[in-house]
């Protein structure tokens, strides 16, 4: 009988045993906060790195797109400058004034050509509605010849590229003479107090009669 008491309270000894082993085992929030919390850190720290990496990256191709156009710019005007430098030598030894006019009209006709193929287009001015969008007013001139608002006179020119604007137009602009209603009224005050001058005629009526 003991025997078998015995045998019998074993098995619950080492089931309180297991559970007792098992307890510190789940009983460690701590580790598995800090061992979480260092995965996220360095997780941060690579994104950090990959972003700062990517702004690098794409600085430089900026930069590099940016010296491309330019050099193709450049490589695109040179021919200019080797013809204005061919019309300059070619004037010291021009015969008549007319031939340096001809060689710089050549070298303007390179640049404009030159100018288009990049995309430059000249702003319109003369006769045109003004646009504060690409024309920038100068000067406004009274006259009776074009509606206000037009401009008449191109002061500096003005170039887009694209649909962006490089640089406004410097321009006048016509306006409504401003003394003109005013002038037309006095004028017409003057014509009608003429007409009513013998009719209050009492006075040089008087001056008759006194002359007589």
């Amino acid at each position: 009988m003991t025997t078998n008491d015995e045998t019998l309270s074993t098995p619950e000894k080492s089931g309180e045993n297991k559970d007792l082993g098992a307890a510190p085992e789940a009983a460690d929030p701590v580790s598995a906060l800090t061992a979480e919390r260092d995965q996220v850190r360095d997780q941060l720290l690579r994104t950090a790195a990959d972003f700062d990496n990517y702004r690098k990256r794409t600085r430089r191709e900026i930069d590099d797109a940016k010296a491309r156009g330019r050099d193709d710019a450049v490589k695109d005007i040179l021919p200019v400058f080797d013809n204005l430098e061919r019309a300059v030598a070619a004037a010291d030894s021009a015969q008549t004034v007319a031939s340096v006019v001809e060689g710089v009209k050549m070298v303007l006709k390179l640049f404009e050509d030159t100018a288009e193929r990049m995309g430059l287009t000249r702003v319109k001015t003369v006769g045109e509605r003004f646009d504060p969008a690409v024309h920038e007013a100068l000067q406004q001139q009274e006259t009776d010849a074009h509606p206000p608002g037009t401009i008449l006179t191109e002061i500096v020119p003005g170039y887009m590229v694209g649909q962006r604007l490089l640089r406004a137009a410097m321009v006048v602009v016509a306006r409504k003479p401003s003394g003109k209603s005013a002038e037309g009224d006095a004028q017409a005050a003057q014509a009608g107090g003429g007409g009513d001058g013998p009719k209050s005629g009492a006075s040089p009526g008087s001056e008759d009669g006194h002359n007589a």
